[in-house]
């Protein structure tokens, strides 16, 4: 098996109480109708063709958004957090990030932010 996809199969398994939370609103199309992934494998080809890779915790595919929900380790990787973050950005994708603080207490909040990012881009979709 491939060592990311391995990677991601751990994570799901060993998801934050937060995480579990989250998953159980976005998965089966919940918000907004759209479908979303959890610990998917996002990959970028970097300057001389090197490719990275970013783990997202949940990831809406038609409209590029990753959500990203953040645990106490998080405090000591903000820098790291930053530049993922810039990265993505340029690379076409939207991030929204929530505390596990936030999911676990204010869930309707954060719920509401989703819906209204994926909102705001469906006014934006032309119709094929």
């Amino acid at each position: 098996m491939n060592p990311i996809t391995q990677l991601c199969r751990q994570l799901c398994n060993n998801q934050t109480p937060a995480e579990k939370i989250l998953w159980e609103e976005v998965r089966k199309r919940n918000i907004n109708g759209e479908k979303s992934l959890r610990q998917f494998p996002i990959f970028i080809i970097q300057a001389y063709n090197r490719k990275t890779y970013y783990i997202a915790d949940f990831y809406c595919a038609k409209h590029k958004l990753v959500i990203e929900v953040d645990g106490p380790i998080h405090l000591l990787k903000k820098e790291y957090d930053n530049n993922r973050d810039i990265v993505m950005k340029e690379w076409g994708f939207s991030v929204l990030r929530f505390t596990n603080d936030q999911v676990s207490g204010d869930l309707d909040n954060v719920i509401e932010r989703i819906d209204k990012f994926l909102v705001s881009k469906k006014i934006y979709v032309q119709p094929a």
